[in-house]
């Protein structure tokens, strides 16, 4: 088994990675499996600066294989916010819950028609002594005025997909897993990461 470390601490990203990546040869690592590793700042102005910083300084840590994403909802109505801001949109160590109650309180007034938004997901895949590839994924959606559903995190239960009526915390795992933009951008790094077995 070759050690794959993915850069989070999220439980509930560490096990969609996990499920995605089933019948690899991989053995699936997190940051939880380092806890002497340094704090990592993230401070990039885009998903890509934020997934590379990521990947680059775990992978001179750990020596290992390292998948990074940097992923985050972007509203076209507030101009792609909260995009790299997506997980601390309402503070610092905010809440998903909170997240999702600032969402709504700013997009109360807006009609269906502007509630258009995307996931965005940049992966960036480093390993030792060489370069390190950058893949991307989306996925578009429209923001709902109330939360829908009790899978997933984050803004699933925001996040309506209109070819199935249903938001990413209603559609469950193995959709959602197939059509989200980490799950686009999973099917090009499966792709990378069979290149590296092979």
């Amino acid at each position: 088994m070759i050690s794959l470390v993915i850069a989070t601490r999220n439980l509930g990203k560490v096990k969609e990675f996990k499920e995605i990546l089933t019948g690899l040869p991989f053995e699936v690592l997190s940051l939880l499996d380092f806890p002497q590793c340094p704090e990592i700042i993230e401070d990039g102005d885009t998903f890509q600066e934020n997934a590379v910083i990521k990947a680059q300084a775990l992978n001179d840590f750990t020596e290992c294989i390292v998948l990074a994403d940097d992923s985050g909802l972007e509203v076209d109505y507030l101009k792609g916010s909260p995009g790299v801001y997506s997980a601390r949109f309402a503070g610092e160590g905010a809440t998903d819950e909170e997240n999702n109650k600032k969402l709504l309180q700013l997009m109360s007034h807006v009609p269906w028609e502007q509630r258009g938004a995307q996931f965005t997901c940049v992966i960036a895949i480093s390993r030792p002594q060489k370069e390190t590839v950058v893949i991307k994924g989306s996925c578009r959606g429209i923001i709902t005025r109330e939360p829908r559903g009790n899978m997933g995190f984050g803004y699933d239960p925001l996040f309506l997909v209109q070819e199935y009526g249903k938001t990413f915390s209603e559609l469950g795992p193995e959709i959602k897993n197939n059509i989200s933009h980490r799950g686009n951008a999973m099917k090009k790094a499966i792709e990378v990461l069979k290149g590296f077995v092979e």
